[in-house]
């Protein structure tokens, strides 16, 4: 009886040890072969070098340069403590060694973040170092020994010291010929150009996973294509961590990002990113901006916004500065906003250039409002030619009213508002454009003179490019070519509607003309070329009313106008002192375009 015990007892425990290990070697085989790599192999990934962004010219806006990971092996100091005698010397232990570690990287870290505030700004670098609470330099180092001496007195394999640290950073630290210390080489961006089309670039940042990530602009729209592929290295290591040199060995190389090339000519960015800033400053503007477009096929050639920042230094300027005002802001347009009106009048044939207004004689009654011309002068029979030279709100409420609010509305529409235009840029919104059955006769009326709708500075000089081209409205796009090794992805034209006939987009072309040569900024235009454009200042609603000292001032228009090779929009936000875009836009506008016919090489004619 005992004996049968026994030996079922010890076929039970056969069997059991049978089922556990069926059950390791089958059900778990994966789970278990897999931890079993893992603590035996070392595997690193290897990110690949981020994509240039060139200029038209080829020459680079953005691109990528060596730097490296620091890290510390706080293990390896501890097992290698008998080698340590040349560093230790009076230093007695090895917490001590530790200590002086710590001290010797913590100076060095701190003279690279002092050359890097030598790069901001004065007034940016002011407010990050009030932030610092008047911390002195002895301060500052020892804030940051602490932190080192802290990650490397435990007794970890590994520790990160920091990251994306130049060439010059690390040989300085390589000199000090401390043992534990290394380094792992990566990339980070280099902005050759500065701060030059920050808005459009917008930066790198970190993702949720530490991952280098491109945020706004074309870094964060394009960010799949500029990244590029991971590689991974794998290696066997032994107990304590480190490499086997005759082990498995496992290697994947990265692959680079592709690269971009713009439709922006340096010259002309160069050009307006001067002026645009002159001017904020000139007119005391809260800000400025100017975009550049190619009416015939929509490239972007230049697009500026002042204030700006730097994108290798995106983290010590404030948040608000990322957006880009030309594609995420949206604004009341005011007069440049008429031409557009006027165009749908005229191609619905309801008026004509010589067609009389007659209720342009004074101010306009609607339903509890009243409507004045902006300086309160008023011309009985107006032509509609004379009410874009005027710039007459009464004149445009005239032609609004033969519209009525359903052709206004579709107008509107099919010049693109209401809608973003699909620029190839990461942070485009559009602003809403009231529902058409919420419109009113007071709606139809504003709206006529670019007030009480919001768009973009973009959307605008889209719109307005249609005239420019012959009725047709593009597609904008920065971006010419994406190249991946030998592959070449062209961006092609696209022609998005056509709002307009290309006999009415003539109309109004020479309306806008007269505008230029006879109406209030005919004292800033260059002599000898026929430039189509029209000034536009808004009142800038504030607690639900209009504020006539805040305006948004404005100038839209293309050059020549007979062969148009550019439309542009300037707009400056809050000028004080001249508020009108006759006195501030449009001096920048003609600037800017003078500086374009030489690039260009297009001579006076007139």
């Amino acid at each position: 009886m005992r004996l049968r015990l026994i030996k079922t007892f010890y076929f039970i425990s056969i069997f059991l040890v049978v089922l556990r290990l069926g059950y390791w070697q089958i059900l778990k085989s994966d789970d278990l072969t897999a931890k079993a790599e893992s603590q035996r192999t070392l595997t690193q990934e290897a990110v690949g070098i981020r994509g240039e962004i060139l200029f038209k010219d080829k020459t680079v806006l953005a691109s990528s340069e060596p730097s490296f990971l620091v890290f510390a092996e706080p293990i390896l100091i501890q097992t290698k403590e008998k080698m340590l005698t040349e560093n230790l010397k009076g230093l007695g232990t090895e917490s001590e060694y530790r200590r002086q570690f710590a001290k010797k990287v913590a100076l060095i870290f701190w003279e690279d973040q002092q050359n890097t505030l030598k790069l901001m700004p004065k007034k940016i670098e002011a407010t990050n170092s009030s932030q610092v609470k008047e911390e002195t330099a002895e301060q500052q180092q020892k804030k940051i020994e602490d932190e080192i001496y802290q990650k490397i007195s435990k007794n970890l394999s590994w520790v990160s010291l920091a990251k994306k640290v130049d060439l010059e950073t690390r040989k300085k630290l390589e000199d000090l010929n401390l043992v534990g210390i290394g380094f792992d080489e990566s990339s980070r961006r280099f902005y050759p150009e500065a701060s030059s089309s920050a808005h459009l670039l917008g930066f790198i940042g970190s993702d949720i996973y530490g991952n280098d990530t491109g945020y706004f602009g074309l870094e964060g729209y394009y960010n799949g294509e500029l990244k590029g592929k991971k590689g991974i290295l794998t290696q066997e290591k032994d107990a304590q961590g480190l490499p086997i040199l005759i082990g498995k060995f496992l290697n994947r190389s990265p692959k680079p990002g592709k690269t971009l090339v713009l439709n922006i000519d340096r010259s002309i960015q160069y050009v307006a990113e001067q002026k645009i800033k002159k001017g904020v400053e000139k007119y005391g503007a809260k800000s400025g901006s100017v975009v550049i477009m190619e009416p015939k096929t929509g490239n972007i050639l230049a697009m500026a916004s002042y204030p700006s920042y730097d994108p290798r230094l995106s983290w010590a300027y404030p948040k608000e500065l990322y957006k880009n005002p030309v594609t995420a802001d949206g604004y009341e347009p005011g007069s440049t906003f008429k031409v557009l009106v006027m165009a749908a009048g005229i191609n619905e044939n309801l008026v004509k250039p010589d067609t009389k207004c007659d209720v342009c004689s004074g101010p306009l009654d609607l339903g509890g409002f009243t409507i004045r011309t902006w300086n309160n002068q008023y011309r009985a029979n107006s032509t509609m030619t004379d009410v874009i030279i005027n710039s007459d709100n009464t004149g445009m409420v005239f032609v609004a009213n033969k519209l009525g609010i359903e052709k206004m509305y579709s107008y509107i529409k099919k010049f693109g508002f209401g809608e973003t235009t699909g620029v190839d840029l990461q942070d485009e919104s559009s602003p809403e454009l009231r529902p058409k059955k919420d419109w009113k006769e007071i709606d139809l009326a504003t709206s006529s003179f670019g007030q009480g709708i919001s768009v973009s500075a973009l959307q605008l000089v889209r719109a307005v490019s249609a005239i420019a081209n012959g009725g047709r409205l593009m597609e904008p796009h920065v971006v010419s070519q994406i190249i991946d090794g030998n592959n070449i992805f062209k961006v092609q034209p696209r022609i998005i509607d056509s709002p307009i006939t290309e006999e009415t987009a003539k109309t109004i072309t020479e309306m806008m003309v007269k505008a230029v040569d006879q109406g209030e900024a005919k004292f800033f235009k260059p002599k000898g070329y026929k430039i189509a454009g029209k000034t536009g200042t808004a009142q800038i609603p504030v607690a639900g009313k209009y504020d006539a000292s805040n305006t948004v001032a404005s100038f839209v228009g293309f050059a020549p106008a007979d062969d148009p090779k550019f439309v542009m929009l300037v707009r400056y936000t809050e000028p004080t002192g001249l508020i009108f875009g006759a006195e501030t836009a449009a001096p920048t506008f003609f600037e800017i375009s003078k500086e374009i016919f030489n690039l260009y090489g297009i001579a006076p004619q007139l």
